[in-house]
């Protein structure tokens, strides 16, 4: 499994950012329709979770871009950060425990992995979806709020997969 670095974290932040910012639609707006904003979130949170789930998964072709993806992630940032701000390169994020995904888990992230090629070619919201699971692998393994979250999501995958193939 691939460390995160604090440059990767960074461009997990970046991209999170970016994201909610050009959402934004205005408080006036958002009050008045809420449901309505709030679900054109829904594609970039799906992804996101997805990501997390993705660097989870260390095997295969999956985990390995998803791992080649958090590396990248992680020199680029680490870059920004030392030529950009004179940061130090590499120094480890914290990251939070590591849960595996089971068989099981492991098989709705390939299923998962499916849909989301898919709704990027023929979802109004690929470019959502992309930045999402960028995002989620950036974070999924940090230690903050977003890293805390892929023990659920994993706990949440294996126990899908456990009842989708009947091992309960």
């Amino acid at each position: 499994m691939t460390v995160v670095t604090l440059g990767g974290v960074t461009v997990g932040i970046i991209i999170l950012a970016r994201h909610l910012i050009v959402w934004w639609p205005g408080l006036k707006a958002l009050q008045g329709n809420p449901v309505h904003y709030a679900a054109d979130l829904l594609p970039f949170l799906i992804a996101w979770s997805y990501g997390v789930l993705a660097i989870l998964g260390v095997g295969g072709i999956i985990g390995w871009v998803a791992d080649t993806t958090l590396w990248i992630s992680s020199w680029l940032g680490d870059v920004a950060l030392v030529w950009g701000v004179g940061g130090h390169a590499g120094q480890h994020g914290s990251r939070a425990a590591y849960l595996p995904l089971t068989q099981t888990g492991a098989c709705i992230v390939l299923i998962l992995t499916a849909v989301l090629l898919a709704a990027v070619k023929k979802s109004r919201y690929g470019a959502d979806i992309r930045r999402g699971a960028w995002c989620g692998v950036c974070l999924g393994t940090s230690a903050g709020v977003a890293g805390f979250a892929a023990a659920p999501l994993a706990l949440g995958a294996n126990w899908l997969g456990d009842v989708l193939y009947g091992v309960l």
